[in-house]
């Protein structure tokens, strides 16, 4: 008898984990904060039903989520004035008492750690284990700074205004939140707007926790358009801290070098992986699976690798079984209810507009020559039963983009890589410094004395040698070279310099016009 093939079992949703489980966890957990099935902005420290509710849908499979509640121009403003009335109390809070609220919102996030996460799932579509580790990140990387707050703060004091934020959308914890509490401990009022494209109730449920602890937090949401005047341009604000694309945050440039107004703005760059002169294949593929963590929807991912000609088959070999072995789908699609939730690298892209964007790209690269070298395809994903999959785009690898591509030049944001062959030393820096600056990039070669001499000419501003660079915090320090980064750079001491005064004659580390520290 001929043996019976095997079957793929049906997936379900795991019990506990819906939408609908989260919102009304996050209603228990925070009733000020949420009403009936909308989301209040927080200012002048109380909850407001105002704004304008915008209809959201998750990315995970389309299931209608909590919109943000948009503020006009006006409201914006009030909010802003309010919070310099906070800051203005706050920075006469002693130091132990600030530090001492700040640990108390930290006990509070670790003990909603796996509601924030699984909003965080439904909301931006992380897988759940790069969810929890977003949320951890925040936590643990907050705790580091109230232990060594003290020596930061010496002969330091809070900017006269309070710090604005404005962050993109993939890590609203590890990001937003770790910078609004770091900056509220070191003696500011703190404003952030809620990104557009996700992260609302996350954001909203973290920043309840933390105003129960009076810590003194804004959080609002709207267009750009319409709260930019107030979150970057208002007198009161002391610092803009601003994470996202540089078309934004050109505009953003523009305006804080107008006011000579306090900043940190990072911004997107074509990180590159170079091979050279390389021969250690094996320690490859693990790595290069790594690169596609959550899509490759961060700011230090690489998705453009320049590879020297003569080694192109070996690469492709250490390559093709590290984008084979992705896995992508529902995030929290299980075979049974007992299963633990899926480790997958990486759920859908944010939204459905950011996929068909980028497989119509790929179309159009390939059809002006474009060599498809990988392309997978939805059927390899985990998902339920006809759940709607218009936010997914499976791993796609593209050798030599055409020129006038933005997929030659330009950050995809999602799981899209792009291969670039050189002949040559100077055809390989020019391929990896093709977008004029990136945050990280890491060149593979056999010999430190070739990586000693290329990499000072890396337009990156943390080259890793034969190893993946990350945004890193606490003690490490980040910026970028290029358009990539503008004001100062931040990790450890420097961020907490970037949210406070010194000395009269102080000039921070940064990209700043008339300034430049080499890192």
């Amino acid at each position: 008898m001929a043996p019976t093939p095997a079957t793929t079992p049906t997936l379900a949703l795991k019990p506990g984990t819906s939408w609908q489980d989260a919102w009304q966890r996050s209603r228990a957990a925070a009733p000020e904060a949420f009403r009936d099935d909308r989301v209040r902005n927080l200012w002048a420290g109380t909850w407001h039903a105002d704004g304008d509710p915008l209809p959201a849908v998750s990315p995970v499979d389309g299931t209608a989520i909590a919109g943000p509640p948009r503020l006009d121009a006006d409201a914006a403003l009030g909010a802003v004035r309010a919070s310099l009335d906070q800051h203005r109390a706050w920075r006469q809070v002693p130091l132990a008492e600030r530090r001492a609220r700040i640990s108390a919102t930290l006990d509070a996030l670790t003990e909603h750690r796996d509601l924030l996460a699984l909003l965080l799932v439904w909301e931006i579509g992380k897988p759940w284990k790069a969810a929890r580790a977003d949320v951890d990140r925040a936590i643990d990387g907050v705790r580091w700074y109230v232990t060594e707050i003290d020596r930061m703060l010496a002969g330091r004091s809070p900017l006269p205004g309070p710090v604005s934020n404005i962050a993109s959308w993939n890590y609203p914890m590890s990001v937003l939140i770790h910078a609004m509490l770091v900056q509220a401990l070191a003696g500011n009022a703190v404003i952030a707007k809620t990104p557009t494209d996700g992260g609302l109730v996350c954001l909203t449920l973290a920043c309840a926790l933390a105003a129960r602890e009076g810590v003194p937090a804004t959080l609002v949401s709207g267009s750009g358009s319409a709260l930019s005047p107030a979150l970057v341009r208002s007198p009161e604000i002391g610092c803009v801290s601003f994470v996202g694309g540089r078309d934004t945050g050109a505009r953003v440039a523009t305006a804080v070098a107008d006011l000579g107004k306090r900043h940190i703005l990072e911004q997107e760059g074509l990180n590159t992986w170079a091979i050279w002169n390389f021969t250690d294949w094996p320690s490859l593929t693990p790595q290069l699976r790594k690169t596609f963590d959550y899509a490759k929807q961060r700011c230090t991912a690489y998705p453009r690798f320049v590879v020297q000609r003569e080694a192109f088959a070996d690469f492709l070999a250490a390559y093709l079984p590290a984008v084979r072995g992705v896995r992508f789908g529902h995030p929290l699609a299980v075979p049974d209810p007992a299963a633990p939730l899926p480790e997958l690298d990486f759920g859908p892209l944010i939204n459905a507009a950011k996929a068909k964007e980028l497989a119509d790209l790929i179309t159009e690269a390939i059809s002006r020559g474009a060599v498809p070298l990988h392309r997978g395809t939805l059927a390899d994903g985990n998902f339920l039963p006809s759940q709607d999959t218009s936010a997914y785009l499976p791993p796609t690898t593209l050798l030599s983009p055409p020129p006038s591509s933005p997929l030659h030049h330009a950050e995809p944001f999602g799981p899209v890589d792009t291969i670039v062959l050189v002949d040559t030393e100077a055809e390989l820096l020019a391929a990896m410094n093709a977008s004029n600056g990136a945050l990280v990039a890491t060149l593979s070669c056999d010999c430190d004395e070739t990586y000693d001499r290329l990499a000072p000419q890396i337009r990156a501003f943390k080259v890793g040698h034969n190893k993946p660079r990350s945004r890193g915090d606490r003690d490490e320090l980040f910026g970028g070279f290029g358009n990539s980064w503008r004001g100062a750079f931040v990790g450890g001491d420097l961020l907490v310099r970037a949210v406070t005064e010194g000395p009269a004659d102080e000039r921070l580390p940064g990209n700043f016009p008339d300034y430049h520290l080499m890192p």
